[in-house]
């Protein structure tokens, strides 16, 4: 998974394990790892979103045409 569907993807599996689940285990903290699932994909939200500001910013350059108007 790329860009912002996996963030996102990060973020719910994070808010399931974190606050919707039950299930206990022995050695894994799953709120502990809830949390860190959905401040990845924050930041993985943060980074994308700065990325795609800066493409955007940048494809706004005019073109310039150099070619001869009268073929000479």
């Amino acid at each position: 998974m790329r860009g912002i569907s996996g963030c996102l993807a990060l973020i719910v599996v994070g808010a399931i394990l974190t606050f919707a689940s039950d299930w206990k285990m022995e050695s894994v903290n799953l709120d502990l790892v809830g949390l860190i699932m959905i401040a990845a994909g924050a930041i993985g939200l943060a980074v994308y979103a700065s990325v795609l500001k800066r493409r955007r910013a940048a494809g706004v350059l005019p073109v310039v045409d150099n070619r001869d108007v009268d073929g000479i």
